[in-house]
C-alpha cells in the first residue's frame, strides 16, 4: 500500500556498510524513475550508478549529511551507504530540468523501501569535486545524490512541538526524530 511505502520511506542517514546492493537492484530502481513522469516527456535525466566500496567512498566525500546536527559530520565507516544513485540532467536535452529530479528520486526511494532498503537525497554536494571525481562530461549537471542501503538507525516521526521547531534530533540513544506538522495545518482552506 503506498501509505505504508510512504511511512517507511524516511530520510536515513546511517546505514549497514557492509551489507551489499547489487547494480541489478540499481538497475531496476532506475527503472522505476524512467517511467515516472517527465515535464513535457523530455526525459532529460540520467544516472550514474555505484555500488562499489571505492567509488563509494569518492562519492561520499562530496556529500555533507544533516545539517541540522551540527556536530555530526556524517556516516562514520560502517554506516555509510552501500551504494549511490546520483541523478544528472542531460543538458543537451534541455537546460531546465523542473522537478524531475524529485519525481524521480522519490520514484527510486519507494522502490527502495518496497525492496527492504532505505535511501536518502542529497542535494548538499561538492558538484566540482563530485563533476571530477566521476570524470562526467560539463553536460550533464548534478540535480542530486540518492543515498542507499540497509538501514541502521531507528527514524520516528514526532508530532512538531508547540514552538513550531521542526529541526530533527537525535535523543540520547541515537534515535533520529523527525517532526512533522499536522495535516489541519498544512492544508489552506479558502
Amino acid at each position: 500500500m503506498i501509505e505504508e511505502l510512504i511511512l517507511k520511506n524516511r530520510s536515513c542517514r546511517r546505514y549497514i556498510q557492509d551489507r551489499p546492493v547489487t547494480e541489478t537492484t540499481l538497475r531496476s530502481l532506475v527503472d522505476l524513475a524512467r517511467l515516472s513522469a517527465s515535464a513535457a516527456n523530455l526525459q532529460p535525466l540520467k544516472y550514474v550508478l555505484s555500488c562499489d566500496g571505492k567509488k563509494n567512498d569518492t562519492i561520499f566525500r562530496t556529500l555533507r549529511w544533516a545539517g541540522y546536527l551540527k556536530e555530526w559530520k556524517g556516516p562514520a565507516v560502517g554506516e555509510r551507504p552501500a551504494a549511490y544513485i546520483i541523478i544528472v540532467g542531460d543538458t543537451e536535452i534541455t537546460r531546465s530540468f523542473g522537478c524531475d529530479h524529485g519525481i524521480a528520486a522519490q520514484s527510486i526511494l519507494l522502490g527502495a523501501v518496497e525492496r527492504g532498503l532505505a535511501g536518502c537525497m542529497v542535494a548538499s554536494i561538492d558538484r566540482d569535486m563530485l563533476r571530477n571525481n566521476l570524470r562526467l562530461e560539463t553536460r550533464y549537471e548534478i540535480l542530486l545524490a540518492v543515498a542507499l542501503g540497509y538501514s541502521g538507525e531507528k527514524i520516528v516521526l514526532e508530532k512538531i512541538a508547540p514552538s513550531g521547531d521542526i529541526k530533527y534530533w537525535r535523543d540520547g540513544e541515537g534515535a533520529h526524530h523527525v517532526p512533522k506538522r499536522p495535516l489541519d495545518e498544512i492544508i489552506v482552506d479558502r
